[in-house]
């Protein structure tokens, strides 16, 4: 079977958590987050919680372990804690907590950054992988790069990869 006969069986509807890290923003100025959850709604998925935390590793262990084990819950998006910065701590703190990661979600949003901001694009660490049968998708911080993955990407393989990491 290929992906499009794949994507056919896949469910249109995903139930999501998004997560923003961010010593700075709040929940009234979160673009980013603000962005996923817009874009994801209007697409026809529903919105399970919505979480902003500071760039703190044990905060978010809790919190994915937390959504990790509801039934409720396809995927969780984090945006932030990405870069390579000190208070960066996402991809360290998620990394060992995924069964799968799925290197193509970075290869490609990488790919799909470098032709929109150019070498800079080296400095993203933005990664999916599977967590109990989870998707677990980590953005950057920035609203731009959000939309990139969004609009280029998770639009059209979310349902897809919920399908494969429930199997």
């Amino acid at each position: 079977m290929g992906s499009d006969e794949h994507r056919a069986q896949a469910p249109h509807t995903v139930n999501f958590v998004v997560i923003t890290l961010s010593d700075r923003r709040t929940k009234e100025d979160d673009y980013s987050g603000k962005v996923i959850r817009e874009a994801l709604t209007v697409a026809g998925h529903r919105e399970i919680a919505y979480e902003l935390i500071p760039n703190d590793s044990h905060a978010l262990e809790n919190l994915i372990e937390q959504f990790a084990q509801r039934r409720d819950v396809d995927v969780i998006i984090t945006t932030g804690g990405t870069g390579i910065s000190r208070k960066d701590i996402t991809i360290e703190t998620l990394t060992p907590k995924l069964q799968k990661k799925l290197d193509g979600f970075g290869e490609i949003f990488r790919m799909l950054s470098y032709q929109r901001i150019g070498s800079a694009a080296i400095m993203s660490r933005a990664m999916a992988g599977v967590m109990n049968g989870k998707v677990v998708i980590c953005l950057p911080g920035s609203a731009d790069a959000v939309k990139l993955a969004i609009t280029e990407i998770l639009l059209n393989e979310l349902g897809h990869m919920v399908w494969e990491a429930k199997k």
